[in-house]
């Protein structure tokens, strides 16, 4: 089939190569070039790097407004795919395409609508996520489901891991789902169950708490690393952390934010049993390892 291919971080490369093996790509659409790093380079997205090594024509736009819609209408494609693009598609343009447009979303609707549903899985506790193909309709995330897979969410996987694993098991699944499109053998189900919500992290939500139990603080650590990446306050300065991990419960109790040192761990109290601190960045500093930062660190640290 003809296909308009929507996509911009990392996530959505699978899947767009796995069509482009399969399918005719008329055209990639991204969001526009944005600064990155210190000196706050303009840099493309992953995605339209990936349209230019592969020679696809790319749309750039941060809106699929008036613009867009007139030059996907002249491309005349059967079907629009959309993966991480990062803005919503709306009428005339999701119409368009003759059979409308689908999207390869990560978590198992209605559980988790959203831009952020793997994040939120994670930070839930959830034990199972997944991804499903489905149609596009003008509510978010509510059209019916094309097909779906179901994974484990590991007891320390972070965010950043389960993303990965699924954007190359869901890009096999959003091939097979086009593929069952143009053959004609695609059947969608209404989604069943009660819809939660997943919006966008801010770095508010990356602040964690430790007087919550320390279950508690490693979900949020997990689902909010790498991104926006979780952190504590230090005299006032945010302190990230980067990596953490459960300490044995024979390691006894701390005050909720306080650190010390057992068996040469750097712990840290919450509102239950500690946490080691593996990989910190002091504001300021380059990360790491938090045994090295706590030598150099004078007197008592408490984290809030």
């Amino acid at each position: 089939m003809r296909l308009v291919f929507a996509g911009t971080p990392a996530v959505a490369l699978p899947s767009l190569r796995a069509l482009a093996a399969r399918h005719d790509i008329a055209a990639v659409i991204t969001r526009e070039d944005a600064p990155l790093g210190r000196k706050r380079v303009l840099t493309p997205s992953p995605v339209a790097g990936a349209a230019q090594e592969l020679g696809f024509p790319t749309i750039k736009a941060n809106r699929l407004g008036d613009e867009v819609t007139e030059r996907v209408a002249a491309l005349a494609p059967d079907l629009g795919v959309i993966v991480a693009y990062g803005g919503l598609v709306r009428e005339p343009l999701l119409s368009l395409p003759r059979l409308g447009w689908i999207n390869l979303h990560f978590s198992l609707l209605p559980r988790w609508r959203g831009a952020a549903p793997v994040q939120h899985a994670v930070i839930a506790g959830d034990a199972e996520t997944g991804a499903v193909v489905f149609q596009l309709v003008p509510a978010l995330d509510a059209g019916d489901v094309f097909s779906e897979l179901q994974r484990p969410i590991g007891p320390d996987e972070t965010a950043g891991e389960v993303l990965e694993a699924l954007s190359l098991s869901g890009a096999d699944l959003l091939a097979g789902t086009v593929d069952a499109l143009a053959d004609g053998t695609a059947v969608a189900r209404p989604q069943a169950g009660v819809p939660t919500l997943a919006p966008k992290l801010v770095l508010d939500d990356a602040h964690l708490d430790f007087t919550r139990p320390a279950d508690e603080v490693y979900a949020r650590l997990r689902g909010v690393t790498p991104e926006p990446g979780a952190f504590a306050l230090l005299d006032g300065e945010r302190f990230k952390i980067a990596e953490a991990r459960r300490a044995p419960a024979a390691d006894g109790a701390l005050p909720p934010g306080s650190i010390g040192l057992h068996d040469r761990r750097v712990l840290v109290g919450t509102g239950t049993t500690p946490l080691e601190l593996v990989t910190v960045q002091p504001a300021g500093k380059r990360a790491m390892a938090a045994a090295d930062w706590w030598r150099g660190a004078a007197g008592e640290a408490v984290l809030s």
